[in-house]
């Protein structure tokens, strides 16, 4: 296997052990009778902070700081942002239900936020974007 491919692959493990850890987390948080919106916001920061140590340390096995996390956090922002306008796109111009939609956005945003980890937030080598 291609060392772009165990990273990619790696990548992905990492995602889906951080919707399993936010799942969790918001229902052990609503368990204990935290309200919907704060349980969901800290189980996703919990599932984001999880992602982040993850990628940072076996994905993509680079260094950390402020600068990377700033960078982090904004592509894990627009990835949110392209999920959801994916979804209002999907359900409202295609006309497709939910799951589907759902089902179609995720490849599309998993490469995106893939690619801006690999050459934005955990850029090997240095301080410049590999291209």
């Amino acid at each position: 296997m291609s060392a772009e491919l165990s990273r990619f692959v790696r990548f992905g493990l990492v995602g889906a052990i951080n919707t399993a850890l936010t799942l969790v987390t918001f229902a052990l948080l609503t368990h204990l009778d935290v309200a919907a919106a704060p349980a969901s916001a800290l189980a996703f920061a919990t599932g984001a902070v999880n992602g982040y140590l993850l990628n940072r340390t076996w994905t993509f096995h680079a260094q950390g700081g402020a600068a990377t996390l700033t960078r982090y956090v904004a592509v894990q922002g627009l990835g949110a942002l392209c999920s959801g306008a994916g979804i209002a796109l999907t359900t409202t111009d295609l006309a497709l239900h939910r799951l589907p939609a759902e089902c179609l956005v995720i490849p599309f945003v998993t490469l995106l936020t893939y690619t801006l980890a690999r050459r934005v937030v955990f850029r090997p080598g240095g301080t410049r974007p590999v291209m």
